[in-house]
């Protein structure tokens, strides 16, 4: 299988390596790599691949890579890469003729002026005669040099690890995070996603036309939009209706819906409570994708009342109070852990089999461990990559349904007592800067 260099963007680095997984299994590619071999401090990482075309599917949606180049030559010095290059002369006649350029860069270092021309005139055994086209070429050819992830020193002159040479294949998606920016969003709330995890999340998702993908969540609708980008129907639901609508004779959701064009992809966003949801069928989601809310924008709720009591019919001048358009039930506090432990269950019955769920784990750095993330029998864990704020971080899980409920028995908890680490995860989080002063900090 040839070899090809996949140019990371130094951004999200945990979660580089699922979104590529996850194309290629979108894809259904034939990707081979040596795990031992990624780094989170390092953008190059050569994967195998059956074609130049593969790889061109492999990242014509990918959000955290910038390129992938057709391996010719590496080394620690220009000299063995060179000799590399030189043991394929049949791959040069392939571009004799057509227009071309050369880029040279390097990462965690620069490459004067005078340097990239004296390499990109040590290659000139290949002996393209075409024009030499800047701006719109027939095709690229790439120097990269890798100095490594130490900070540079200007008193010190930093030392080149590693050298590739190769043919440019294609370019990621990376254009779409400045469409869907949220500072070029019409109608904003406070729990509304960055555009580049959101679409990230969509890839873990593996959205896709003729898909339908749920947030349980919606909010602002972030994840409607980057999940209808890549052609899924997508459709939302929220215990609170004002954030969907927005104010009146002001921006909501419908107002992004159309910013973006997705009239025919964002089928609806709905106002109801997921743990009494109306939904009559199982097995009817290809994804689903959300954040829940953990208490640090945005507390959850459902409904009840705080004091336990049952909901009782009230009546305003002889109305029903729930026919009002200004209604709004009483809700009461819904703890994290529930939380989660109601998204699987609910996931794990209105999913396919094969689907997924991509969502949100909040955690304390100090605290977490593996056993918190939770599990289902009817769920597998697909990937677990960390978004670290000092002392909380967040985690996007995917899991995928692997079988029905009732096909395999749900483990008993050894110890039911036991908390997970995100439990009670709000009061966690709004007791940090009150532990530091605690304790003299």
């Amino acid at each position: 299988m040839p070899t090809f260099l996949v140019q990371f963007a130094q951004f999200h680095e945990d979660f580089r390596l699922p979104e590529l997984q996850s194309l290629a299994q979108f894809e259904k590619l034939n990707l081979g790599y040596n795990e031992s071999d990624y780094s989170l401090d390092c953008p190059y990482f050569k994967v195998q691949l059956d074609s130049a075309e593969d790889a061109r599917r492999l990242i014509r949606r990918a959000i955290l890579i910038k390129n992938i180049v057709e391996l010719w030559g590496e080394g620690r010095t220009y000299e063995e890469v060179h000799q590399q290059v030189k043991e394929h002369p049949e791959r040069w006649g392939l571009y004799k003729d057509v227009s071309f350029k050369f880029v040279v860069s390097a990462y965690n270092s620069t490459v004067s002026n005078k340097d990239q021309l004296r390499i990109i005139n040590s290659f000139s055994y290949l002996g393209f005669d075409g024009p030499i086209d800047m701006k719109n070429p027939d095709e690229q050819f790439n120097v990269m040099e890798d100095y490594g992830a130490a900070a540079p020193r200007k008193d010190v002159t930093p030392e080149r690890q590693w050298i590739y040479f190769g043919r440019l294949v294609a370019s990621g998606s990376r254009d779409l995070v400045q469409k869907y920016n949220l500072k070029k969003r019409k109608y904003l709330g406070t729990t509304s996603m960055d555009a580049e995890l959101s679409l990230v999340m969509a890839n873990q998702a593996l959205a896709a036309p003729g898909k339908l993908i749920y947030d349980p969540f919606v909010g602002t609708g972030s994840f409607l939009f980057t999940c209808a980008h890549f052609g899924a129907y997508t459709l939302g639901s929220d215990i609170d209706g004002r954030q969907i609508r927005g104010k009146p004779g002001a921006a909501g959701v419908q107002s992004n819906v159309e910013q973006y064009n997705l009239q025919g992809r964002v089928l609806d966003s709905l106002v109801f409570d997921v743990c009494h949801h109306p939904w009559r069928v199982d097995n009817w989601l290809d994804a689903i994708v959300t954040d829940p809310p953990y208490g640090v924008r945005a507390g959850a709720k459902t409904l009840g009342r705080k004091d336990g009591k049952p909901l009782a019919m009230r009546t305003y001048d002889g109305v029903p109070m729930h026919t009002r358009e200004d209604y709004y039930p009483p809700t009461k506090p819904y703890e994290m852990s529930e939380v989660l432990d109601d998204l699987l269950e609910f996931s794990s019955r209105q999913l396919r089999v094969g689907g997924r769920l991509v969502y949100w784990l909040p955690t304390v750095v100090d605290e977490y461990a593996l056993t918190d993330v939770p599990q289902h029998p009817c769920m597998k864990l697909v990937s677990n990559s960390e978004q670290n704020f000092g002392q909380w971080a967040r985690r996007l899980i995917t899991m995928e349904k692997v079988c029905q409920p009732g096909e395999v028995q749900p483990p008993s908890k050894e110890d039911p007592e036991s908390k997970p680490g995100h439990y009670l995860f709000r009061e966690k989080y709004f007791n940090f800067g009150r532990q530091d002063s605690a304790n003299g900090n």
